[in-house]
C-alpha cells in the first residue's frame, strides 16, 4: 500500500478496488467467503472492488482485518484512501447538467497523465471554442431552456482548465478530415474554432493530427472513443467510447490493447503534426 495516492476521487475508489481485489485473492478468500466474513452479502464485496459507491470506514476496516491486514499504519493509510475516494470531484456540482454515465469519463480525464482520442465527428470537448461549444449544445438540445443550455456550456469549458494546468496530461488526438469541413454554427464560428486549433497544437502538451479522406479505410470506421493512460502503475488503461444515450469503459488490457493497436496504425496513417497544421491553415482560408 503506497503512502499516498493522487487523482480523482473515480480513479482513486478504482485503485483502492484492485487493491482489495488482490487482498481478497491473496487471501484466498471467494466473494461469498468474504460477504460472511463482514456479515454483508457477495454484490457488496463486488461492488467495492469494481469501485461502485464509497466506502464505510467500519466495513472497510473489517474487510482489511478478513484479509489478514493487522498492521495499523497499513490500515490508517487505506482509510485516507478511501476517504479522499469519496470527496466528491468539483464536476459534483454540475450533476444536473451532467450525464451519470459521463461522470466517470470526467473523473478518468483529471487522473490521467496521457488522454488519447480518436474523433470522427466533432471537435474534442477540452479543444472546443465556446461558440463551437454554443453551437452544438443549440443543435443537440433545441428544445432547452436557456439556463439548462448555459450549464451545460459552463461543465463543458470547465471541463477544460485540465489543459492550463501548470502540468497538464499528454492529450493526443486524431480528427477525422471530415470535422473539419461539417459546418457547425456556421463561417464564422468555423473559422474560430479552426484557428483555435491551430494555436492549441502549438502546445508542448498536445498533438492534433487530422486523417484525410485520401486516407481510405482504418480500423476504427466504427466510432469514437478515448484512451486513458494513468502514472500509477496499479491502474490499467481505460477505453471510453458513447453512443447517443449511454457510454461504455473497458479496462480489461485484451480489449484495451485492440484500441491503442488501432490508434497506433491510424496515428501512422494520418498527417503529420506539421503535415495537420498546413491543413488546418488550408482548410481556414476556404472560410
Amino acid at each position: 500500500m503506497p503512502d499516498s495516492l493522487h487523482g480523482s476521487p473515480t480513479v482513486l475508489r478504482m485503485i483502492l478496488g484492485r487493491q482489495l481485489q488482490a487482498l481478497r485473492e491473496k487471501a484466498g478468500l471467494t466473494f461469498q467467503q468474504a460477504a460472511n466474513a463482514i456479515y454483508s452479502s457477495e454484490w457488496t464485496i463486488r461492488r467495492m472492488e469494481r469501485a461502485e459507491g464509497g466506502l464505510k470506514p467500519l466495513t472497510l476496516k473489517s474487510l482489511l482485518v478478513a484479509y489478514g491486514v493487522t498492521d495499523v499504519r497499513e490500515i490508517d493509510a487505506f482509510l485516507a484512501l478511501a476517504r479522499d475516494a469519496s470527496r466528491p470531484g468539483w464536476w459534483h456540482s454540475y450533476g444536473d447538467a451532467l450525464p451519470d454515465w459521463f461522470k466517470v469519463a470526467i473523473g478518468l480525464e483529471e487522473s490521467a497523465s496521457v488522454i488519447r482520442a480518436y474523433e470522427p465527428q466533432v471537435v474534442p470537448g477540452l479543444l472546443q471554442t465556446e461558440a463551437y461549444v454554443r453551437a452544438i449544445t443549440a443543435a443537440s438540445f433545441p428544445s432547452e431552456n436557456q439556463e439548462d443550455s448555459e450549464r451545460k456550456v459552463a461543465l463543458r469549458l470547465a471541463r477544460q482548465d485540465l489543459l492550463k494546468r501548470p502540468a497538464p496530461p499528454e492529450y493526443r488526438v486524431v480528427l477525422e478530415e471530415t470535422v473539419l469541413r461539417r459546418p457547425i454554427g456556421g463561417a464564422g464560428v468555423m473559422r474560430g474554432q479552426l484557428q483555435h486549433l491551430i494555436d492549441m497544437a502549438a502546445q508542448p502538451s498536445i498533438t492534433i493530427q487530422v486523417l484525410p479522406f485520401t486516407a481510405g479505410w482504418h480500423p476504427a470506421m466504427y466510432g469514437m472513443f478515448w484512451i486513458y493512460r494513468f502514472p500509477d502503475d496499479t491502474m490499467p488503461d481505460v477505453v471510453y467510447s458513447e453512443s447517443l444515450t449511454s457510454a461504455y469503459y473497458l479496462n480489461k488490457p485484451d480489449e484495451t490493447t485492440q484500441y491503442t493497436d488501432a490508434l497506433d496504425r491510424m496515428t501512422a496513417q494520418a498527417a503529420t503534426p506539421d503535415q495537420t497544421i498546413t491543413m488546418l491553415r488550408n482548410i481556414l482560408k476556404e472560410h
